[in-house]
């Protein structure tokens, strides 16, 4: 229902012939830059658009080709990791989310799979697992790069439906348990709740738990969330995050937030997606 709005337009009237929008990484984004690909796709997708929308499909083509060494992203090259590891798991991150039909991006999550079911796979997390099973899939020396933290947005989002029941579970246990939550998206401990729930910070800890409420092992463990957000409902039977969650990034949806009912509207709109999810059934 947001598709045909203003920020929609706004973002594709951006989209570069090739599929782009400039710079990839948001963390890569110039001050002159209007906006990157990464950050085009995350508001798309918010917005209502898949893969049967013209403009998400010259994106994935356009990663597809920088994933296979057609193309390259025009991002400056980070050196706190392997820059071609982590771009690879970007871009195959942000396909999936899109398309599970493309086998590129599939190999990219078969690799994660593998090195997080060998990390969990004595039943909770070892880093020397993971280490080994990282260096094995990638073909590095054991003290060769800075190895690409997996609570983060990229292998959190790509492993989704991949891993067997146990080590999801295990996976699970351990994001819910970490002290600074999923890197690009929260930085809490995601067993926490927010002090104030009109704010950003309770809209960034929904996108953490959006995330993690796909995974079929964190719905149960996710009944604390779902508490409180019916204890959050106003007494109009909606939801309201406030005015400074206008962000740009998960709000708004709504062309114009200058009225409260459609503020109201936009963040009920969100919330009733995510009960609908952790309690797999339609939220009255």
């Amino acid at each position: 229902m947001h598709k045909n709005g203003k920020w929609a337009k706004s973002i594709i009237s951006l989209q570069e012939p090739d599929g782009k929008w400039g710079w990839f990484h948001s963390l890569s984004q110039f001050y002159d830059a209007p906006i990157t690909t990464e950050q085009a796709l995350r508001r798309l997708e918010r917005l209502g658009y898949t893969i049967e929308d013209e403009c998400i499909q010259k994106a994935v083509m356009y990663m597809d080709d920088c994933l296979t060494g057609k193309n390259t992203i025009p991002d400056r090259r980070e050196k706190l990791h392997d820059w071609d590891i982590f771009t690879s798991l970007m871009l195959a991150t942000w396909i999936r989310r899109f398309t599970l039909d493309n086998s590129n991006a599939n190999r990219v999550a078969e690799q994660w799979t593998g090195i997080i079911t060998n990390a969990f796979a004595g039943g909770v997390y070892s880093h020397s697992d993971y280490v080994v099973a990282y260096h094995e899939t990638f073909g590095m020396k054991p003290n060769g790069g800075r190895l690409v933290d997996f609570v983060n947005f990229y292998p959190i989002s790509i492993l989704i439906d991949c891993l067997d029941s146990s080590t999801e579970t295990a996976l699970v246990n351990y994001v819910l348990s970490k002290e600074d939550g999923i890197y690009y998206v929260y930085d809490k401990a995601l067993s926490a709740l927010p002090c104030s729930f009109e704010s950003r910070e309770a809209s960034r800890y929904l996108g953490a738990i959006e995330l993690l409420s796909k995974y079929d092992s964190a719905k149960d463990k996710l009944c604390f969330v779902v508490d409180w957000l019916i204890v959050n409902k106003n007494i109009n039977g909606k939801w309201d995050m406030g005015k400074t969650v206008n962000d740009k990034i998960y709000f708004p949806l709504s062309d114009d937030w200058r009225k409260k009912e459609i503020r109201e509207a936009d963040c009920t709109e969100r919330v009733e997606a995510l009960l609908k999810e952790l309690l797999n059934k339609n939220y009255n």
